[in-house]
C-alpha cells in the first residue's frame, strides 16, 4: 500500500539505521554476549535519546562513542568482560545487510534519473562498508553523516548540511526514512518526507504528516518512478 502524492524529487536522501540496514541480526550478538535479545531495541533508543540530547543542550558525540557508553551502562552488575562485549556488538553493527527491497530499490530510482545520498546519524564509513558489500554503493553518490554539521538529525541543520552537499534547494529533495522524528525534522526543514512503513504501525499524530508513505522501498521507488 502507498499513499500520498507522486511529486518527483530531484535526490533522494536515505536515512541509514533501520530505514536501509536490518537491525534485527542483532539479537544473536547481544545473546551472544550475555545480553538478552530484546535489549536490543532499548539500546538503540537510548542511543539516539543520548545523541539528541546532545545536540539539544549545544554538544556533540560521534554515534560509536555514544553506543559504547550505553552498552556498557546495559553490561554494568553483569559477569561479562565488557569491553571484548562491547567491542564485538560494535563489530556486528558495522557488518549489518541491507533490506532485500533496498538494492533493486535503490536502481529502479537511479535508473529513473534521480540522484541518491544517504544521511546518518552513525558514521558515513559504516554505510559505505554496507553498500559496497552488498554491491550499490556506486549507486549512492555521497555518504554523508552527522560529524559534518556535528549536530544530529532531527536538528536543522543536519538536513541542511545534506542538502548543500547535494546543490539542490530543500524542496527539491525528499528524505526517506522509518523513523517518524526522522521524517516529521525534514519535513520542518523544507524538504519532502517519505516515510517507510515497513512494520504497519500507526505514524504519530503529533509529527508532521508524511508527504508520501509507502510499505517499502521498491513501491516507493515504483511510485515516483512510474514503475
Amino acid at each position: 500500500m502507498t499513499d500520498g502524492p507522486r511529486t518527483r524529487p530531484h535526490v533522494v536522501i536515505f536515512d541509514v539505521n533501520e530505514t536501509l540496514t536490518d537491525m534485527d541480526p542483532l539479537r544473536a550478538r547481544f545473546e551472544d554476549v550475555g545480553l538478552p535479545g530484546h535489549l536490543v531495541a532499548t539500546w538503540f533508543a537510548s542511543v539516539l535519546r543520548d545523541g539528541f540530547a546532545l545536540t539539544a543542550a549545544g554538544g556533540y558525540a560521534e554515534f560509536a562513542a555514544i553506543a559504547a557508553d550505553v552498552l556498557r551502562g546495559l553490561l554494568a552488575g553483569r559477569d561479562i568482560d565488557a569491553d571484548a562485549a562491547i567491542e564485538r556488538i560494535l563489530r556486528a553493527f558495522t557488518e549489518l545487510r541491507l533490506h532485500p527491497d533496498v538494492p533493486d530499490g535503490m536502481r529502479t530510482l537511479r535508473d529513473g534519473g534521480i540522484r541518491l545520498l544517504t544521511m546518518t546519524n552513525g558514521a558515513a564509513a559504516t554505510t559505505e562498508g554496507i553498500l559496497a558489500r552488498e554491491g550499490v554503493l556506486d549507486l549512492v553518490e555521497a555518504r554523508l553523516d552527522v560529524s559534518g554539521p556535528r549536530v544530529w538529525k532531527p536538528a536543522r541543520a543536519a538536513y541542511e548540511y545534506a542538502v548543500g552537499r547535494a546543490g539542490v534547494r530543500p524542496e527539491q529533495a525528499a528524505l526517506v526514512a522509518v523513523h517518524p522524528w526522522d521524517v516529521d525534522g525534514a519535513m520542518r526543514a523544507g524538504l519532502a518526507g517519505a516515510w517507510l512503513d515497513r512494520r504497519g504501525t500507526p505514524y504519530p499524530s503529533v509529527m508532521t504528516a508524511p508527504s508520501v508513505s509507502a510499505r517499502d522501498l521498491m513501491a516507493l521507488a515504483a511510485m515516483w518512478t512510474g514503475g
